[in-house]
């Protein structure tokens, strides 16, 4: 059973920076594409970024240049540095992988 875990959401004033991570079980994510979306109020998931199993990364334009994807296979993890973060990217944080979705973080940029 693959089980997804997100971590590192916070509060953090406009154009701070924060790392989210993913953290998998049941799934070894360097095999995988691993995808992440978030979810704003009335709003459905929105894509912003993802990485395939060899590497490739693809941005949203909305985060491109400011936020980026890696994956730590040691931890079998994936991390999304999020830089010059931005009120509208004020949202609950997903990842993706192997048809699972995670609980979810919550990232509030606020002053």
């Amino acid at each position: 059973q693959v089980r997804l875990v997100e971590s590192g959401g916070a509060l953090v004033h406009p154009g701070g920076s924060l790392r989210l991570s993913c953290a998998a079980s049941g799934v070894i994510l360097s095999t995988v594409a691993v995808d992440w979306y978030r979810r704003t109020p009335g709003r459905q998931r929105d894509w912003i970024t993802g990485i395939s199993g060899d590497g490739r990364t693809n941005y949203h334009d909305s985060v491109k240049g400011r936020f980026t994807i890696s994956r730590d296979d040691a931890k079998n993890s994936v991390m999304l540095q999020m830089n010059n973060l931005k009120p509208d990217d004020t949202a609950v944080y997903f990842c993706f992988a192997a048809g699972a979705w995670g609980q979810g973080t919550q990232v509030t940029v606020s002053s």
